[in-house]
C-alpha cells in the first residue's frame, strides 16, 4: 500500500473514488491458472482486454488453459484520460514525472506529441518515466550490438554514454574509486582496467587467470587498488604504478578498513576452515576476526564505518545473510526472503542499512524481492519486486535510493530500475539488450543544468547550473548569459524579427542573420550576430517566439517572447523551452 500511495501522491486519509485512474507500481505480473479459469475470466478479473493476454502469452485458438499454467497479465489501460480541471503540471506532479524535484512537462509533451502544454478533457496521455535528477552516476555493464562494455547513466538528464569499446565481459563489474573519478573493472581476456572519467583514458593494470568472481577494492584516498591474485594480496598504486604484494595463500574478498592502513580478507586457517582476518597494509600484525567452524563465507563486505562485516553462507541453493559486529563478536541473522535465497547484500553509505535481493515465487517463473534490513537484522522489509532470479543492488550516495536490475524474461536482465525509499515509486531508468551489473558513484555529481521558470513570462527552460542570478530575468556565468522579455507588437513575426535584428544601435553587428523556425509548433526566428558585433555584447544572439496565447503583464498584452542568449548556448537553451 505504501508504494501505491506514493505512486499516486495520495494524501491522508488516502480517499479514492469510483472511476479514478491509479498508477500501479510494477511488480509480479504472472498468475497461475486455477480450475475453472478461462481467458475471459482472467481478463475480467484484471480489467484488461482478452486480446492482450492472448498476445502476451502466444495463445492459439481455441485458447484452452491448463491448471497450473503460468500466464503473463500485461498492464491494462496504458494511458491517463484527462479530466476537467487537469493541467499538465498537475498530472506530472501526481504521476511523479519530475526531475530534480521539478515537474518535467516536456517529457509528457514530447511523448504525446502535444503542440503546447494545453490539454483538454478526454485526451489520452501516455505517462513517461522521468530521469529522477542529479544524484550521481550509475556505471553498468551491458551487451549492445554483441559486445559487453561499461556504460554510464546520468540521473540528472537521462544521458547514457558508452565508456569502453569491446573491452567488457559478462562478468565485468564497475568498481568506483571513492572520489568518483575512476572506474576499475576486469574485462576482455581477464585484464584489469582502470578508466579515468575526466579524459576517458584507460590503462591496463594486471591480468587474471579467471575474471569471474574477482573483487576489487579502492583505498579511501582513491590512490590504491587492492585485490587477491594467486597466493598474494596485491596493492597497486594508480599514480606511481608501484606494486606491493603480501603473501597470503588462498586470500579472497580483500578490502580496506576506513583508516586506510588495515585490510580485511578471508583465508583458510591451519585446519583449512575459512576465517576472516585483518592485517596492516604493510603485511604485519595479522589478526583472526572470526571463529568459523562451517563453510566458506560468500559476499564478504565490510561496512563503510569499519564496525560490521556482512556475509552470506553457505551457498547458492541456500543463502543466509549474517552480520558480524567486530567489537563484540556478536553475529546477527537476517530473516531474509521466503526461499532462503538471499543475494548481493550491500551496505548503505552510512552503514545503517543493508539492501539485498531475495529470490521468491520460484514456482511462478522466478521473482526477487528487493529488501532492506538494519545492521542487526531488524526491520527486514520488502521495498520492490524484480522479475529476476537474483539482481545486484546499489545505493545512491545519500543512501536514499536503491537501483536494481529487472526484466529477466529471457534469463538475463535488460532494465535498470530505481526506488526512493522515502517515496517508494519504482522508476525505470533505462532499457538495454543485456545488463549484468551496476554500481552507483560514491559521490553525488553536481547537476550540469538548472531549470528556470517564469510565471510572469509563462516560460520554462534549462540553463547551465553555474550561472548566477543577476535579476529575475537575467542570469550570467563566465561562459555565457541569458535574459528574457516579451514584445507587445501586432506586426507579423517576420517584421518583429527584422526590427530586432537591425535595431539602430546594431546590437548584433551590421549584418545579422535571421533564420525562421518553429518552437513548440509556434512560429519563431533565431537572430545570429555578424562578425563585427561589438565585443561588449558577448556574442549575444536571440530567439523570438509567438506565444500560443497572448499573455498579459501589468495590463499590457504581449504576443511574442524574446530570449537573448550568447550564441554558444542559443541552441542548447532554446531546445528546452516550453510555454506554461
Amino acid at each position: 500500500m505504501e508504494s501505491l500511495v506514493a505512486a499516486n501522491n495520495l494524501i491522508p486519509p488516502y480517499t479514492i473514488y469510483v472511476g479514478q485512474q491509479l498508477s500501479v507500481p510494477p511488480g509480479v505480473d504472472v498468475v497461475r491458472v486455477r480450475p475453472g479459469d478461462t481467458v475471459y475470466k482472467i481478463a475480467q478479473t484484471f480489467g484488461v482486454p482478452q486480446s492482450v493476454i492472448i498476445e502476451a502469452n502466444g495463445l492459439l485458438p481455441p485458447y484452452i488453459l491448463h491448471v497450473d499454467q503460468l500466464l503473463k497479465v500485461p498492464p491494462g489501460i496504458p494511458y491517463y484520460v484527462v479530466r476537467p480541471g487537469d493541467t499538465l503540471i498537475q498530472i506530472a506532479r501526481r504521476f511523479n514525472v519530475t526531475t530534480n524535484g521539478v515537474c518535467n512537462l516536456e517529457l509528457i509533451r514530447m511523448l504525446n506529441q502535444l503542440p503546447s502544454t494545453i490539454i483538454l478533457p478526454g485526451m489520452q496521455l501516455l505517462i513517461p518515466y522521468a530521469p529522477p535528477g542529479g544524484q550521481g552516476l550509475i556505471a553498468y555493464t551491458a551487451n549492445v550490438n554483441g559486445e559487453y562494455d561499461i556504460w554510464l547513466y546520468n540521473l540528472d538528464d537521462g544521458e547514457d554514454v558508452q565508456l569502453t569499446t569491446a573491452l567488457g565481459e559478462s562478468f565485468s563489474i564497475p568498481f568506483w574509486s571513492p572520489d568518483s573519478n575512476m572506474i576499475a573493472f576486469v574485462g576482455k581476456n581477464q585484464i584489469l582496467y582502470v578508466l579515468q572519467l575526466s579524459d576517458r583514458t584507460i590503462i591496463r593494470i594486471d591480468q587474471f587467470s579467471e575474471g569471474l568472481g574477482v573483487y576489487l577494492n579502492w583505498s579511501p584516498d582513491s590512490q590504491k587498488l587492492v585485490y587477491a591474485k594467486q597466493n598474494d594480496i596485491t596493492l597497486y598504486h594508480i599514480n606511481t604504478h608501484q606494486v606491493q604484494k603480501i603473501n597470503q595463500a588462498g586470500a579472497t574478498d580483500v578490502q580496506w578498513f576506513p583508516s586506510g592502513t588495515q585490510l580485511l580478507f578471508q583465508a583458510s586457517d591451519a585446519s583449512e576452515i575459512s576465517q576472516l582476518y585483518r592485517i596492516q597494509s604493510n603485511g604485519t600484525n595479522k589478526q583472526q576476526i572470526t571463529q568459523n567452524s562451517g563453510g566458506r563465507y560468500n559476499d564478504v563486505r565490510l561496512s563503510p564505518d569499519g564496525t560490521h562485516i556482512l556475509y552470506t553462507s553457505p551457498g547458492a541453493s541456500i543463502s543466509i545473510i549474517y552480520i558480524l559486529e567486530i567489537s563484540t563478536g556478536s553475529v546477527f541473522e537476517v530473516k531474509g526472503g521466503p526461499l532462503a535465497k538471499n543475494y548481493f547484500p550491500l551496505w548503505s553509505p552510512d552503514s545503517s542499512t543493508i539492501a539485498y535481493s531475495a529470490t521468491a515465487f520460484e514456482d511462478v517463473g522466478y521473482f526477487s524481492q528487493i529488501r532492506t534490513t538494519g545492521r542487526r537484522g531488524e526491520n527486514d522489509v520488502t521495498k520492490a519486486i524484480s522479475n529476476c532470479f537474483a539482481t545486484p543492488v546499489t545505493w545512491s550516495p545519500d543512501g536514499r535510493e536503491i537501483a536494481y536490475l529487472s526484466d529477466c524474461d529471457n534469463g538475463m536482465a535488460s532494465e535498470i530500475w530505481m526506488l526512493d525509499l522515502f517515496h517508494p515509486v519504482p522508476i525505470r531508468l533505462l532499457e538495454r539488450t543485456l545488463v549484468t551489473s551496476l554500481q552507483w558513484s560514491p559521490i553525488p555529481v553536481t547537476p550540469t543544468k538548472e531549470t528556470y521558470t517564469s510565471e510572469v513570462y509563462h516560460v520554462q527552460f534549462q540553463y547551465p547550473s553555474h550561472w548566477e542570478r543577476l535579476t529575475d530575468e537575467r542570469y550570467e556565468g563566465p561562459d555565457g548569459f541569458f535574459q528574457i522579455s516579451a514584445i507587445s507588437g501586432d506586426e507579423p513575426l517576420s517584421e518583429i524579427c527584422y526590427n530586432e535584428a537591425f535595431h539602430q544601435l546594431l546590437p548584433y553587428g551590421s549584418e545579422p542573420r535571421v533564420s525562421h523556425t518553429q518552437i513548440q509548433q509556434q512560429e519563431a526566428c533565431f537572430i545570429f550576430p555578424s562578425e563585427d558585433q561589438p565585443p561588449e555584447m558577448r556574442g549575444q544572439a536571440a530567439l523570438i517566439v509567438r506565444y500560443p496565447e497572448p499573455i498579459e503583464i501589468e495590463g499590457t498584452t504581449y504576443n511574442f517572447f524574446i530570449l537573448w542568449v550568447d550564441q554558444d548556448h542559443l541552441n542548447e537553451i532554446s531546445s528546452t523551452l516550453i510555454f506554461l
